[in-house]
């Protein structure tokens, strides 16, 4: 098992949900990556998904695409990423998915992203737009280096195409509990809990859900129904704002902590 399978299988050992925190990667810099993996890990994170910068995000509501912008702008690239990732594995085992545009894979090359990703201490990626029907040697690759393929599943997924999807994927499936890109939303979907219901009938990989929720409540309530809750665009948001501060850090993670004790209050 990698860290991602570990953690959610001691969770699931212990009776609790999963908190996965998305942010960018390189935002506002590489080192205060470094160091909010560091203290996200200290605050009850429980999986850390950094978005690699591109320049074209289609995926991702504005804060995410500002984000995104911004790790572009202080010289992030996926080799200095990987660099920082594995300074983070000198202080933490944190399980580290990449969240990451395939063009990015494709112009260093599939094996060799792969090989390096793993060798810097990478646990998983989530291709955004890589879907299952042509990922068989990327599949077999990253099972070769012991890394997990994440795969998203829709509202709008057809059932046939949701067993499909979660039968090739590893670590956990990530349910987008919205139609749209990323961004904050003020209620979580009303049919929540029936979708997990219907993930569930075809796999017994854990599923985390995402895309929408920005406040401890809303996170406790999608942690209830699901096997873990991801928080992207409100923990981005906190960075936006505090990016220019020498209290970054230490905002941010407290943010984070409320959130997390939220998950791990049920």
């Amino acid at each position: 098992m990698n860290r991602i399978e570990e953690r959610f299988a001691r969770l699931k050992r212990e009776g609790r949900k999963a908190f996965i925190v998305y942010i960018g990667a390189g935002d506002p810099n590489l080192d205060a990556t470094r160091q909010l993996a560091l203290a996200f890990d200290q605050s009850g994170v429980d999986v850390l998904e950094l978005g690699v910068p591109f320049s074209d995000p289609l995926a991702d509501g504005l804060v995410n695409q500002l984000a995104a912008q911004r790790g572009l702008e202080s010289g992030t690239t996926p080799p200095k990423l990987l660099e920082t990732i594995a300074a983070i594995r000198q202080q933490s085992q944190i399980p580290i998915v990449l969240y990451i545009y395939f063009n990015l894979i494709h112009r260093v090359g599939l094996e060799k992203f792969i090989t390096d990703a793993a060798k810097a201490g990478v646990d998983g990626l989530l291709v955004l737009d890589l879907p299952p029907e042509e990922s068989d040697n990327y599949e077999a690759l990253m099972r070769h280096a012991g890394l997990s393929q994440i795969y998203l599943v829709t509202p709008t997924t057809p059932e046939d195409r949701m067993a499909l999807i979660v039968k090739r994927a590893a670590g956990f499936i990530y349910y987008v509990s919205r139609i749209g890109v990323t961004g904050m939303q003020t209620n979580v979907a009303a049919d929540l809990a029936e979708q997990i219901t219907k993930i569930r009938a075809h796999t017994s990989l854990p599923i985390a859900v995402g895309f929408g929720i920005s406040n401890p409540e809303q996170a406790k309530l999608v942690a209830g129904s699901a096997d873990g809750a991801v928080v992207g665009s409100a923990v981005v948001n906190q960075i936006a704002q505090h990016g220019k501060s020498p209290e970054l850090v230490a905002k941010v993670s407290a943010f984070v902590k409320l959130l997390a004790d939220a998950v791990k209050s049920i």
